[in-house]
């Protein structure tokens, strides 16, 4: 076997061996029994003459530290990895006062993110049940990997040919063309490509947007129930985010506070409740922006899919006095792990966000950029779009019946227009603890609403998440949850 040594310079050759190799066998990384290289290896692998290591091996024998056995060759004696280490009165003193320095003078964050959460709260894949509501997520197994393969293949062979040097802040130009191009024809948002930003998903949009537009102190305001990633995004800045009540026409625009900087809205649909906001209060809210000057980040988060009625117009496309920011990403169409969102900002916000954005990463991937670029422009993603559209609509048809059906003695459905996740209030006496914690015995994953509520009383609920279950699984769920329920309301 080889070890690591590392000798350095000429001088005290076999000290410095001796020392290391003693070191690793109090400490355990030379294990009792180890079967050492002969003096003759050791001595070729270092570079050093045969004599020097033969002195090393010598000493180590006479204190017992190694032993030899005929025939065999030289070993690492059992039992000394529970020696303490022993250390000179040097090495003690810098400890001491390296623990001093950390106790006194440790680096800290700024308070604020003593508050923070201790990461987003989404469940990790390895947690997932076998039948489970998780939100947000997509079903990469209906993903067209083949077609993407050649996206990317076509994209490392335009790479290959170009220079290595950094990129437009921006995005590449082409995914942006594609983006502009697909926002003007299904969601009405008139963009040049020059108009669209590239981020690293729709969070870092966010962040972007937070950053440039607010001062510590400031009011922002968000939607509640609401997204808890961007009340934490704002909260990041050293803002004062106030929570605004939500109805069933969208957010309440008489209860935003006079003095808010940002606003940030779900209009399309609203996240976690799902209604759409009315005209009325489009309009409402856009009037109210433009007397006070105030930024609105509209976050369109999963807009393609619709199934009932015709698609209201997106804030971005009512604005007429350059304040709404609109924000898209790709983790609801193709899948999350890809990282690729985007921001349409008013004109006078391009330049701070361009600036942003080189600061934060300089640019995103190339390579993923050039091949979501192909996988539009070529048509591709409008007929995976289609695709899903179809095995979307027929799992939420699939949750409906039961929450109309079977369920419906225990749940009030909020029927959304669009998206993949449906929200639903439990009726008394149920608790989301209590349905929760059942249904995760029965290896159903199920959420609460509660843990999106920031400051209004959470009516109880549970959120249905579509996008990664299929019909059969959501069938077998919901008939099990069904005989479960009478059982807890007893």
């Amino acid at each position: 076997m080889e070890i690591h040594i590392a000798v350095e310079g000429h001088h005290d050759l076999s000290g410095q061996i001796y020392r290391q190799l003693r070191a690793g066998i109090l400490e355990g990384r030379l294990a009792g029994g180890t079967r050492l290289p002969s003096t003759r290896d050791l001595a070729t692998q270092l570079g050093v003459s045969r004599k020097t290591t033969l002195d090393v091996f010598e000493r180590l024998l006479s204190e017992g530290y190694l032993s030899a056995r005929a025939g065999s060759g030289t070993f690492v004696a059992d039992g000394l990895e529970r020696l303490p280490v022993e250390r000179s009165p040097h090495a003690r003193a810098v400890e001491s006062s390296r623990e001093r320095l950390r106790a006194k003078a440790a680096a800290r964050a700024q308070p604020l993110w003593e508050e923070m959460p201790e990461r987003l709260a989404l469940p990790r894949p390895s947690a997932l049940l076998p039948q489970d509501f998780i939100g947000g997520a997509t079903d990469k197994t209906l993903f067209p990997f083949e077609v993407w393969r050649r996206c990317v293949n076509r994209a490392l062979r335009a790479q290959s040919r170009g220079p290595g040097a950094y990129r437009d802040a921006a995005g590449e130009q082409e995914l942006r063309l594609a983006i502009s191009r697909y926002l003007a024809f299904n969601r009405a948002v008139a963009s040049n490509w020059e108009d669209v930003i590239v981020t690293q998903g729709a969070q870092h949009a966010l962040d972007l947007l937070a950053r440039i537009s607010l001062r510590a102190g400031e009011v922002a305001a968000i939607e509640d129930p609401g997204y808890s990633p961007a009340h934490a995004c704002l909260k990041a800045t050293g803002a004062r985010v106030v929570p605004v009540p939500v109805d069933a026409q969208g957010l309440i625009v008489s209860k935003l506070p006079d003095k808010a900087r940002l606003v940030y809205v779900t209009p399309s649909h609203q996240f976690p409740l799902g209604m759409p906001m009315s005209l009325e209060r489009r309009v409402e809210l856009l009037e109210w922006a433009q007397k006070r000057g105030a930024v609105i980040i509209e976050d369109d988060y999963d807009c393609e899919y619709r199934f009932e009625g015709r698609a209201m117009e997106p804030l971005k496309s009512l604005d007429r006095a350059g304040l709404v920011a609109y924000v898209g990403t790709f983790s609801k169409t193709i899948f999350p792990e890809l990282r690729v969102g985007y921001v349409v900002p008013p004109a006078s916000l391009y330049g701070p966000l361009l600036k942003a954005r080189q600061i934060t990463d300089w640019h995103g991937c190339t390579l993923t950029q050039t091949a979501l670029a192909s996988f539009m422009l070529n048509g591709d993603f409008a007929k995976h779009l289609r695709r899903m559209h179809k095995t979307y609509a027929a799992r939420r048809a699939m949750l409906l019946d039961h929450l109309h059906g079977g369920l419906a003695p225990w749940f009030e459905p909020i029927v959304p227009t669009a998206g993949i996740h449906m929200a639903a209030h439990l009726k008394a006496p149920l608790t989301e603890q209590a349905v929760v914690s059942a249904a995760r015995e029965a290896s159903i994953g199920l959420y609460g609403l509660a843990a999106f509520h920031l400051r209004v009383k959470a009516r109880p609920g549970l959120i249905f998440g579509y996008g990664n279950i299929a019909v059969e699984q959501i069938d077998a769920a919901l008939t099990k949850l069904a005989g479960i329920l009478p059982r807890l309301a007893q």
